[in-house]
């Protein structure tokens, strides 16, 4: 999903505190919200298009308007852009714009309170948890955005300007309540610069990456570093060679919590490749006690040849990668047997912002979300966070991108159709976190994989 910097978001966008997150939210806000939370549970709020193809919502221009940004790998010079463009339609709104890695401490209260922001870009470590905002009825039903004109060509819906399984990744119970805004690339990343001088060549198999680490240890460099306090990280490699194994069907049946999906051979054969790193004493010393920064850094210094993590890499680590590190991105690498190509890549919509169904604005959240999705803030995005939205075509020619952005823009493409993603992390977050629970022990041998399949197993009872 994928923003950050994180000291949080991804410090971690997902965890160590993400269980007292969870646990929060599940406490005084599902208190808070089950005598009196939108039009019955899990309905949302009753958002509706009654203006005009330019103003669908009835946006008032008087009106203020309550933004809160997650200040993770993206930024918020983005949606500063994003607010000068709403301002300029709408001139007397007063904009009230928060930018914070404290997205539960700072929302939940004001949640309880029935005073929640407009928009929300709903990410990082506390991020107030979407599944349980669903089920006590705080969110808005975005269906009426989906709706709504495009704002470039107003012949068009919003739904037809998406990229593929933008609506799928926000969507609960057949109805979408976050818009993912991001088009996220996964997989593994490399320094090209240090891959030249060593002459290194990135591996296409999982055979000739392990072969490739031992040649990387023997050159005094760590093969392999991940943010090991935060293993949702780790599960991006792990997860990933499962589906390159399994394919689809077997995406699906993991997200759907099927607990025969783990019976599948394609799930041991993913972990049991991923713990040959364990096994063969691959990992940079101390990773596993590491924050995502501090392995980033790491990892940027050279210390380690290979990390796992998503396409906000690039931007949340621009302050101190070298000038010539050249950031490349690597597909995980095929398994023998697999039933996707060497070339698919997970792939799919992730920064999840949300409209409350309490906000006082609701109008102008929808609005905002709509200007959002037009071509002038895709590539103000673009340009600002170093990453693509889901906007179809949203990057034109004059939007210059960094080494790393590219190099994973050209595997999407070189993937084409072959892409996938994981909608669990989002949409399952008790199951997410068990996973995460259990990777941690993996990656301190700790664990067998036969171990950790079991636990995977066993937590697809775990649901919100």
């Amino acid at each position: 999903m994928g923003s950050a910097t994180e000291y949080n978001r991804r410090d971690i966008f997902k965890r160590a505190a993400a269980v007292t997150v969870m646990a929060a939210a599940g406490g005084p806000l599902l208190a808070a919200c089950a005598a009196g939370g939108g039009s019955g549970s899990g309905s949302g709020g009753g958002a509706t298009a009654t203006g005009s193809a330019t103003n669908p919502f009835g946006v008032k221009s008087s009106d203020p308007l309550d933004v809160v940004i997650f200040n993770g790998g993206y930024g918020d010079d983005y949606a500063k852009a994003i607010e000068g463009i709403y301002k300029a339609t709408y001139t007397g709104a007063n904009i009230a714009h928060l930018a914070t890695q404290e997205i539960s401490g700072k929302l939940q209260p004001r949640f309880n309170a029935g005073n929640p922001p407009d928009v929300i870009d709903d990410s990082g470590a506390q991020q107030m948890k979407i599944d349980v905002l669903e089920k006590a009825s705080q969110l808005t039903d975005l269906t009426v955005l989906l709706d709504a004109p495009y704002r470039d060509d107003t012949s068009k819906k919003i739904r037809d300007v998406l990229l593929p399984g933008t609506v799928e990744q926000g969507t609960i119970d057949g109805k979408m309540y976050s818009l993912n805004y991001v088009y996220t690339v996964y997989g593994l990343w490399y320094s090209n610069k240090l891959f030249k001088e060593k002459g290194w060549t990135p591996p296409k198999t999982w055979d000739d990456f392990i072969t490739l680490c031992g040649t990387i240890k023997a050159a005094g460099i760590a093969p392999f570093c991940h943010q090991g306090k935060y293993p949702y990280y780790a599960n991006y490699l792990i997860l990933d060679l499962i589906a390159k194994q399994g394919g689809l069907d077997l995406v699906k049946r993991i997200d759907a919590l099927d607990p025969t999906a783990w019976d599948d051979p394609a799930a041991l054969a993913g972990v049991s490749a991923f713990f040959e790193i364990m096994q063969k004493d691959y990992l940079l010393t101390g990773t596993n006690g590491m924050t995502h920064t501090e392995s980033q850094t790491a990892w940027c210094q050279g210390k380690a040849a290979f990390i796992p993590c998503g396409s906000w890499l690039e931007n949340e680590m621009i302050k101190i990668t070298p000038a010539d590190f050249d950031m490349a991105f690597l597909p995980v690498p095929s398994q023998n047997g697999d039933k996707l190509p060497q070339v698919a890549v997970r792939a799919g919509a992730g920064e999840p912002f949300i409209v409350p169904s309490k906000a006082k604005n609701q109008a102008g959240g929808l609005e905002f979300l709509r200007i959002m999705l037009t071509k002038e803030a895709s590539g103000k995005f673009a340009a600002s966070a170093n990453s693509l939205t889901v906007l179809k075509d949203g990057i034109g020619p004059d939007v210059v991108l960094k080494p790393g952005t590219k190099s994973s823009a050209a595997a999407v493409t070189a993937a084409g159709t072959n892409t996938f993603n994981f909608t669990y992390p989002d949409l399952q977050t008790a199951f997410d976190q068990a996973l995460q629970d259990a990777t941690n022990e993996l990656v301190n041998s700790r664990m067998t994989p036969q171990q950790w399949i079991a636990a995977a197993k066993a937590a697809t009872s775990k649901k919100v």
